[in-house]
């Protein structure tokens, strides 16, 4: 379970590192936002999942960029010294994080 904090935690400071629109303070910052994007994936992602599944059936999941890019959004408000400054870099960031974190937990 911490392992998978740490490495989420790189993978959300190492993303806002890369991307000019999302804004980290440090790393301390970073370990709170993936303990709070676990926490909102774990118990509000499948709610809004379900309650969105025809239209994620009829763009072929693709949708489902559009609610990991709005939970992003939904942490950025809640954290204070992460910022993303557009919905725009929040579907890039999403994009990217979990591009990121596949390759880190493939490496370690």
């Amino acid at each position: 379970m911490i392992y998978t904090l740490l490495i989420n935690s790189v993978a959300v400071f190492v993303t806002a590192y890369m991307l000019d629109g999302v804004y980290i303070k440090n790393f301390f910052t970073a370990i709170g936002v993936a303990i709070l994007l676990g926490l909102v994936n774990t118990f509000v992602r499948p709610i809004l999942v379900f309650l969105t599944l025809p239209i994620t059936v009829i763009t072929f999941g693709l949708f489902l960029i559009v609610i990991n890019a709005l939970i992003l959004m939904f942490v950025d408000a809640l954290v204070g010294g992460f910022k993303i400054r557009s919905f725009g870099w929040a579907v890039l960031m999403s994009i990217m994080l979990s591009i990121i974190s596949t390759i880190l937990f493939w490496i370690f």
